[in-house]
């Protein structure tokens, strides 16, 4: 599966409103999509939570796992975007 790491770009990290973004993106792929932090065990990307969880803050680099390119490129591209400025 191919993966890529992103710099998380949302000013408040991968918390609520972003982390509930990247999940729905990630759920509609319909595939299986992981986040994890660099070096750190990844989580389901289609949950919000689990999101969470990984405590991300903006500048913190995640790596991004998914069975597709264009799934990978969407999500990753949700991460490194400040999704509290939309």
């Amino acid at each position: 599966m191919p993966s890529t790491t992103v710099t998380v770009g949302s000013a408040v990290g991968l918390h609520a409103r972003p982390a509930t973004i990247i999940a729905e993106a990630a759920a509609e792929a319909g595939s299986e999509v992981t986040i994890g932090l660099e070096g750190g065990d990844p989580v389901d990307a289609g949950s919000a939570l689990m999101i969470m969880t990984l405590g991300a803050e903006k500048g913190t680099k995640v790596v991004i796992t998914a069975e597709d390119q264009n799934t990978l490129d969407k999500i990753a591209g949700l991460v490194a975007k400040d999704l509290d400025a939309d």
